[in-house]
């Protein structure tokens, strides 16, 4: 297809790194690579990493990429949202600790 228009954007169930590279007119290697460090704010790249591998996966926000291309997303509004969300993710990581406590706890009175 090559590029894409905003409303073929919004549409994509998942947007990949090959799709917003396309849209963007830059490599998909830029997009990946842009989004590890900083420096492309356009979602999130997720570092998975565990005893048997590494990889990245990309979270690519449809309408951050949109307003990324038309320059009309701030550093300051992306940090302030990021904070919103890593305070959203602490908090539910703290629920799934309590979670898992609490289901250890009654298989172990179950037993």
């Amino acid at each position: 297809m090559g590029r894409y228009t905003d409303e073929d954007i919004r549409k994509f169930p998942k947007i990949t790194c090959k799709i917003a590279a396309d849209y963007l007119g830059i490599s998909p290697m830029a997009v990946s690579i842009g989004m590890r460090n900083d420096l492309l704010p356009i979602g999130f790249a997720i570092h998975n990493e565990d005893k048997y591998s590494d990889s990245w996966s990309y979270q690519i926000i449809a309408e951050r990429l949109i307003a990324y291309k038309y320059g009309k997303i701030s550093e300051v509004q992306v940090q302030n949202i990021e904070k919103s969300l890593n305070t959203i993710i602490s908090q539910f990581e703290e629920m799934k600790k309590d979670l898992l406590f609490i289901l250890s706890e009654n298989a172990e009175q179950e037993t």
